[in-house]
């Protein structure tokens, strides 16, 4: 059994609606933007093998908030702050949250000292929660609105995990899944190969790069993203 948390810069592109039937707006965040906005970022990874069969697991979770100034604006009325006239402002706070596991089991179908490959099966659970909170004002008192709203679905999956020795304290490992297939998200994929460095049998670093893509679009919910971006960790061993 292995446990390695990490650390993943990852950069963001893709199309989202943040509620139900709501607006479809891009969103393009290098790694830097995302830091920015980033309250609570944690990455973890968990692997496993009795003889031949094998466990996977790796879990995420992100907390960021954005805020927006929009003004002067013409007048308009927002429910819960009321009329606000022409040369006003409004502030949109708006805080997400997002959860992903993904968990597979599998068969190490090779296992030979120079190369190893296992086939895997599971699922992917995602959860996002998105609250936004808009505060209207004309120089003076301010009203401000809240509104929260969250979704989520799981994606089947295959994969495959690999491993390439390259000398006794140096390998090449590689993993790369797809699934949803309708049955949640209409396709999501992942990949993630890593340059791992042994130091002792208990511990080692590894440093790669990343990719984890969805396209989800159901009952009036968009979520079609790409995370992407070099990973860092340290891997122990019991």
């Amino acid at each position: 059994m292995q446990v390695t948390p990490y650390m993943w810069a990852a950069g963001l592109d893709g199309h989202i609606s943040p509620f139900q039937r709501g607006s479809t707006i891009g969103v393009e965040k290098s790694f830097s933007d995302v830091l920015d906005s980033l309250k609570f970022g944690g990455f973890i990874n968990i692997w496993g093998r009795y003889d031949r069969f094998v466990f996977s697991g790796d879990i995420m979770y992100v907390d960021t908030t954005d805020s927006h100034s929009a003004g002067p604006l013409p007048a308009l009325a927002i429910p819960g702050v009321g009329v606000i006239p022409t040369g006003g402002d409004i502030d949109a706070k708006v805080d997400t949250k997002q959860f992903t596991a993904t968990m597979m089991g599998g068969y190490r179908v090779i296992d030979t000292p120079q190369f190893t490959l296992d086939a895997l099966g599971g699922v992917r659970f995602w959860y996002i929660s998105n609250d936004v909170k808009l505060t209207g004002r004309l120089g003076g008192p301010s009203g401000s609105v809240s509104y929260g709203e969250s979704f989520g679905w799981v994606d089947p999956l295959v994969g495959m995990r690999a491993f390439f020795p390259i000398t006794e304290k140096l390998l090449v490992q590689a993993q790369a899944d797809i699934g949803g297939f309708g049955a949640g998200s209409n396709l999501t994929w992942s990949a993630m190969a890593t340059v791992n460095y042994v130091f002792t049998d208990r511990l080692s670093a590894a440093l790669g790069y990343k990719v984890l893509d969805v396209n989800y679009n159901h009952n009036g919910h968009v979520y079609d993203t790409r995370l992407s971006g070099p990973v860092l960790g340290m891997t122990y061993r019991f």
